[in-house]
């Protein structure tokens, strides 16, 4: 973060912001939306009044692979713009802004290339929906039973649960965000397609398997703030929803 601040400035710390918000707009609102229909739909057809483990890890899988669908064109686009800032000047791609990233990305290397990376990015997306969410869940019940404790459902307990679930996530997703990241990130070239193959070949023979955890510690720094804040967001919004009657 010093490096990239003393040589391009503190705003470029930001760097991908306008895609970042366009791939939580797509994406985060997909699988946690459709999560929340699918395990209410489960509710009513069983007449449970909370899942098991099993339907919770089911309803998070399902809406995390159909948002992995839908979110991969604006990954790309993120992936791209966040690692301008490590790229030779020849080969970043300088997209002004997410929108210009998608127009120029459709008009110069074609509309297949928002689907670089589906595989491992729809695999991420199952694995973060389903331990974030099933985590969250798991850790939340043992705070609130737990006799030593003796934690009331509040904000401690949320941000604890958060915490826990941001943290296995980022370990659970990391070798499919290196795979996705790789592969979004490179070019696509006439004549030459970048795959998966190719990729994990090139890594494994100048890094080693340890290539898998890459950058573990700024993802974590990344999603274990965005999961507190995400799921305190959530529970207040439910809170809310249950307060109005609706």
């Amino acid at each position: 973060m010093s490096t990239f601040a003393s040589r391009d400035g503190i705003p470029s710390l930001w760097a991908g912001i306008s895609a970042s918000v366009l791939r939580q707009t797509t994406y985060s609102t997909t699988r946690f939306g459709l999560y929340n229909y699918l395990a209410r739909a489960l509710k009513q057809r069983s007449g449970s009044v909370e899942l098991s483990a099993a339907s919770t890890m089911t309803c998070a899988g399902v809406a995390g692979g159909i948002a992995g669908l839908v979110g991969n064109p604006t990954e790309v686009v993120l992936v791209r713009m966040c690692t301008d800032g490590v790229k030779a000047p020849e080969q970043k791609y300088r997209y002004h802004n997410a929108l210009n990233g998608l127009l120029r990305i459709a008009k110069d290397e074609g509309v297949q290339t928002f689907t670089k990376g589906i595989g491992p990015n729809v695999i991420r997306s199952v694995l973060m929906n389903v331990s974030q969410i099933a985590v969250y869940t798991k850790a939340k019940s043992q705070l609130l039973s737990s006799r030593v404790l003796s934690l009331k459902d509040g904000l401690p307990v949320h941000i604890l649960a958060s915490l826990a679930a941001g943290t296995v996530a980022t370990t659970v997703c990391a070798p499919a965000d290196v795979l996705k990241s790789r592969l979004q990130s490179a070019a696509s070239v006439k004549g030459k397609r970048v795959g998966m193959l190719s990729v994990i070949t090139e890594s494994m023979k100048n890094e080693g398997p340890g290539f898998l955890m890459k950058g573990w510690t700024p993802a974590w720094m990344r999603l274990a703030p965005n999961t507190v804040l995400m799921f305190i967001f959530m529970e207040q919004l439910q809170k809310l929803v249950i307060g109005t009657g609706f």
